[in-house]
């Protein structure tokens, strides 16, 4: 967000208009979010409070209040407040809080009268089932009835006893208990009603002369019958309303809206506290991310740039030097030239002979000073050998101070093995001997002393010891030291021509890149654009080395163990590969284990010392060995 992003560019209270179209822009691009899921709208510039929750209304007073001025905020809250303001007023405008209508509870079925009394579950009665020959097995499967009724959608068919005098029974048909149910139980009493087969033409006919059933609805009077039907019902069946129905329905929605919308109501204030701790999270985590950022440009820029003054240090010392030869070398032969030439005019007049006198003390005193350069020269020079043989010599040094370190361990576990074996022998002589057996214990007193100058030569080993360890380790840290040195001054001195150098570890060779890839690049683009094609490529490659995420390695068993290998299966390996070969292949293959070596925390090049005739890494008296040639050689070219 433009308020954490840590710009500090501030205005005055009369440019707030001309500062408002930027945020205003990334809140219709999206780049700031207002309005999010459940209809929540929040002030994007106000992240880290713990108000966040806004209706339209309340958050376009919030912005406009604050865009109008407040004497703790600054110009540029204002003019992000005034941007929100104009945002809600020309895109969100119908977010603006409607007020809302209650729904109607829709009409379950048109009763006539809301106060009649019905049995609920909504019961269907059928009378007049009359047993015939040919109907007496279906009219006591309740399958049949369903099918018979499958219209009206009953939910279970009830069969009561059958009257043995007239062969007639009833079937009580069952419907939901919902309002679907009581619209599909009225449509079956209209059935009946319809075909004059309801309960009115049954109450009139005392002993109906046809077959046909008769069926209604059942209500009080049926539930007050005496007989089956009233017994059943009454033990099975309730009297209710319409009204108290409808009643219930209500109670048992506003129940369930109430509790939805306590549970959202919690949901959502879950929501808001999560929001917020996200947006702390991710502004702390974007600050992180740029410092480090900044701290990992400003340490690389930092290396180059101590790397570069290092090189160009070391050669402007190498051409000042060629340069005082040469000019040194030319005053030379200058000078022998202006002394023959003195010498064949010594028969001169006494005049001219005072004058070459003069001459000759003056040319004495430059010779002198020639002299005193040269001298200096190989003063300079001799410091540089004894450099390095001062560091050889620490070195040997170290390995002696090692040899005797081994040495003084084994004199240390000697003394241990003589302790306990002493220690052994008096403990048998305590248990063998008579305490009042007077040359036993002369001998015990005898073995005691011989053991406590055993025990105090070991002290004395062991503080010896820890001292050759202590040096030991100053040593290391010195050859440790010497060794960067000599990587970092010596750049220029030692080349990959040679068979010691200093070779990049993780960097991808570009002559070689070059000269595997030039000849395809240039049957694709023509020579100059190739030439940078095959740059391109190699810092590609460079890029990707330096990439933590990148890591093509698998876990592989070998000889009982487990061990990394290249990742033959990776993607990009594959695809570097099929487009250029084996050859680039394996210099990009071998840059990465080099790095992954020398450098897998940091992921950049770093210089060591090399043999490249051995392909593995210079010792330092290889180094050393090559240092003392080249000065020689170099000395003998000067001479």
């Amino acid at each position: 967000m433009e308020n954490s992003s840590g710009e500090e560019s501030e205005f005055s209270d009369s440019e707030i208009a001309d500062y408002k179209d930027k945020p205003y822009q990334q809140l219709r691009d999206g780049t700031l979010k207002v309005k999010y899921s459940n209809g929540i709208l929040k002030c994007p510039f106000c992240a880290g409070k713990k108000k966040q929750n806004f209706k339209y209304k309340d958050l376009h007073q919030h912005a406009s209040g604050v865009s109008k001025g407040s004497s703790n905020r600054n110009a540029k809250q204002k003019a992000n407040h005034l941007a929100l303001t104009l945002y809600l007023e020309n895109e969100l405008a119908h977010e603006a809080e409607t007020p809302l209508k209650a729904a109607a509870p829709a009409a379950a079925a048109t009763v006539s009268d809301k106060k009649d009394l019905f049995c609920w579950p909504w019961t269907g009665i059928v009378v007049n089932v009359v047993k015939e020959p040919d109907t007496e097995d279906d009219i006591e499967n309740t399958g049949y009835w369903m099918k018979k009724f499958a219209k009206f959608k009953p939910e279970a068919i009830e069969l009561l006893a059958a009257d043995d005098a007239n062969q007639s029974a009833q079937v009580l048909v069952r419907f939901n208990n919902d309002w679907i149910g009581f619209k599909n139980a009225m449509v079956f009493e209209k059935y009946f009603e319809a075909s004059h087969h309801s309960k009115k033409e049954w109450s009139d006919a005392e002993s109906p002369k046809d077959s046909k059933i008769y069926a209604w609805l059942a209500r009080a009077n049926d539930f007050e019958l005496q007989g089956a039907i009233g017994d059943y019902l009454r033990a099975n069946r309730e009297l209710k309303t319409v009204a108290d129905l409808d009643q219930e329905a209500v109670q048992t929605r506003n129940k369930a809206v109430v509790m939805l919308a306590s549970e959202i109501d919690m949901r959502n204030e879950n929501i808001d506290d999560l929001q917020i701790k996200f947006n702390q999270k991710s502004m702390s985590l974007s600050r992180m991310i740029e410092e480090k950022d900044n701290l990992h440009q400003a340490f690389y820029e930092e290396t180059r740039k101590m790397q570069r003054l290092a090189r160009e240090h070391v050669k402007r010392v190498l051409d000042e030097q060629e340069m005082l030869n040469a000019e040194l070398e030319k005053r030379k032969k200058k000078l022998d030239a202006w002394s023959k030439e003195l010498n064949k005019r010594e028969a001169l007049t006494e005049r001219e002979k005072q004058k070459l006198d003069e001459e000759k003390q003056k040319n004495d005193m430059q010779n002198s000073s020639l002299h005193m350069a040269s001298i200096e020269q190989k003063k300079a020079d001799e410091s540089v050998l004894r450099l390095v043989e001062e560091q050889k010599r620490e070195k040997e040094e170290a390995l002696k101070k090692v040899l005797e370190l081994e040495r003084q361990l084994d004199a240390k576990q000697k003394l241990e093995m003589e302790i306990e074996e002493l220690k052994g022998k008096l403990q048998v002589m305590k248990h063998l001997g008579d305490e009042d057996d007077t040359a036993v214990q002369e001998q015990i007193k005898k073995m005691n002393d011989e053991l406590q100058a055993k025990m105090e030569e070991m002290d004395g080993v062991e503080e010896l010891n820890q001292t050759l360890v202590v040096k030991e380790r100053q040593s290391n840290d010195e050859l440790q030291e010497a060794r960067k040195e000599l990587i970092k001054g010596m750049q220029d001195m030692l080349g990959t021509r040679a068979n010691i150098g200093v070779k990049r570890m993780g960097d991808i060779d570009l002559s070689a890149i070059h000269e595997l890839t030039i000849k395809k690049l240039k049957e694709r683009y023509d020579a100059e654009e190739a030439q940078i094609k095959v740059t391109e490529l190699c810092s590609l490659w460079q890029d990707r080395l330096k990439n933590p995420d990148w890591h093509p390695m698998k876990v592989v068993a070998f000889d009982g163990a487990h061990k990394e290998v290249i990742d033959e299966n990776d993607q990009l390996l594959k695809d570097l590969k099929a487009e250029w070969g084996t050859g680039v292949y394996d210099l990009v293959v071998t840059a990465y284990k080099e790095m992954n070596e020398y450098n897998p925390s940091g992921r950049y090049v770093i210089s060591e010392l090399w043999n490249f005739k051995e392909n593995r890494k210079a010792t330092l008296k290889e180094v050393i060995s090559y240092i003392l040639k080249n000065v020689k050689s170099l000395k003998r070219k000067r001479g």
